[in-house]
């Protein structure tokens, strides 16, 4: 069975770190990783992707200079560390699997079940 798993979420106070992990169990993780948040009541966005290479990493602006997206082929993850956190940076954190790194969701084949970053005073 193909499937990617996060852990690491939790809560936080403004300007804490988090390191968020995204495991694939049963494939090699040989694909552009994203990971997407949604918060309530909005639309879940592209917070960052790394290519299958490593060649190209991309971030939205809110989290440049905080957020970096390590990979470790080795060990089939993909972790997401999360600094300067911000109240604005609370949601449910997906990780996703697709063969480029694309803005739209739909471009994804495969999605982790999600885990909850709190960011709260």
């Amino acid at each position: 069975q193909l499937q990617l798993v996060e852990s690491g979420g939790g809560s936080v106070q403004p300007g804490g770190s988090l390191r968020l992990s995204c495991a694939a169990s049963g494939f090699t993780l040989d694909y552009a990783i994203g990971w997407f948040r949604q918060a309530p009541g909005k639309e879940r966005e592209g917070v960052s992707c790394i290519s299958s290479s490593e060649g190209s990493i991309y971030y939205i602006n809110s989290v440049k200079g905080r957020f970096t997206i390590p990979r470790d082929n080795a060990k089939n993850t993909v972790d997401l560390q999360m600094n300067s956190l911000k109240p604005e940076d609370t949601g449910v954190y997906y990780c996703a699997a697709a063969p480029l790194c694309h803005p739209r969701r739909d471009d994804y084949y495969y999605w982790g079940q999600g885990t909850q970053v709190t960011v709260s005073s």
